[in-house]
């Protein structure tokens, strides 16, 4: 199977729509030079290709920390030749790179985040639940430890936490629980055994709704193996930073913990940031952004009916309007 035929972009022509005002004008103070959109979750390069195409004097820096993503996504964006940059790099490094690359501010950035098709669809990646595999999750296999080390290894309490919080796994302690006693016997290396553990240790009502049992914990380790939160955490001011006034920056995110520090990143910047009770606010305190979504957009039901992948996504958009202080 093809790149382009294995990997739907999700909520393309909302992304597109949304950034358009930005990226369809010349860049930079100068206003000669191409305009700048930085997709910091690269991908197999769906929504790089499409906005390359779309709007044809924009220049495109593509990031992912997934070496395999960056080869399959750089055939796919050969025919834009220079046009686009690609570079291996986790997205909180942003600053870093823009400044390697000589590019003081851009006009458009995309995050698509969560866990791109190739990875769900190589099963020796070990982030399907749905077949066995190596308990890995990694998105650069690179660096880091495997999921497998954290279930080994971790403490049962640190265990809970993890479920509880990167996954909401209401029994998080019945599943932990059931995960020490058989590490001890014999450590865990495939998911196949880790999903079987989950069915058994839950239960029966907990398993009659909201899909696979597993899902909750399998999204929980990989947001650690990843250090995904945290990630976000700093990408995402750095990312808002990055745009120059006039800029755009559209977020889809997966679950409500990503939405959830989305929501916070944005609102923040589209408040004011004076002391109540001023009659007039200063410059400093007006809002440096203006939001473009109201709440979370959604996925059309077309869209999810087309790629069941899109259903749990979110987006929301803001663009830049004041410089900071």
């Amino acid at each position: 199977m093809s790149t382009n035929e294995r990997h739907v972009p999700v909520m393309l022509r909302r992304c597109l729509d949304l950034l358009a005002p930005a990226l369809e004008k010349p860049g930079g103070a100068g206003g000669g030079r191409a305009p700048v959109v930085v997709d910091c979750t690269l991908g197999l390069g769906g929504h790089s290709e499409a906005m390359l195409s779309a709007f044809p004097e924009v220049r495109l820096i593509g990031l992912d920390r997934d070496p395999e993503a960056l080869r399959l996504a750089g055939e796919r964006l050969a025919p834009f030749g220079e046009r686009a940059t690609l570079v291996h790099a986790v997205y909180d490094e942003l600053p870093r790179v823009l400044n390697r690359l000589g590019v003081p501010r851009v006009q458009g950035v995309l995050f698509d985040l969560g866990v791109s098709s190739m990875q769900l669809d190589e099963a020796e990646r070990g982030f399907a639940y749905a077949r066995d595999a190596p308990l890995d999750m990694r998105m650069d296999q690179s660096r880091g430890i495997g999921a497998a080390e954290v279930l080994n290894t971790y403490p049962p309490g640190e265990l809970v936490r993890i479920l509880r919080v990167y996954g909401e796994e209401k029994h998080a302690k019945r599943i932990v629980e059931a995960i020490v006693r058989e590490r001890e016997k014999e450590p865990f290396t495939t998911s196949a055994r880790l999903v079987e553990l989950i069915r058994a240790a839950l239960p029966q009502a907990a398993k009659r709704t909201g899909g696979n049992p597993a899902k909750r914990t399998f999204q929980a380790l990989r947001i650690e193996v990843n250090g995904e939160l945290a990630v976000l955490e700093r990408a995402l001011p750095a990312a808002v930073a990055a745009l120059a006034v006039g800029g755009r920056i559209a977020v889809l995110s997966y679950h409500s913990l990503e939405d959830r520090l989305v929501k916070q990143v944005l609102a923040a910047g589209a408040a004011t940031t004076a002391p109540p009770g001023l009659p007039v606010v200063p410059e400093r305190y007006q809002p440096r952004l203006r939001l473009l979504t109201r709440g979370a957009e959604l996925p059309t039901e077309e869209e999810v009916a087309e790629n069941r992948r899109a259903a749990p996504a979110r987006l929301r958009g803001a663009e830049r309007i004041r410089e900071e202080p």
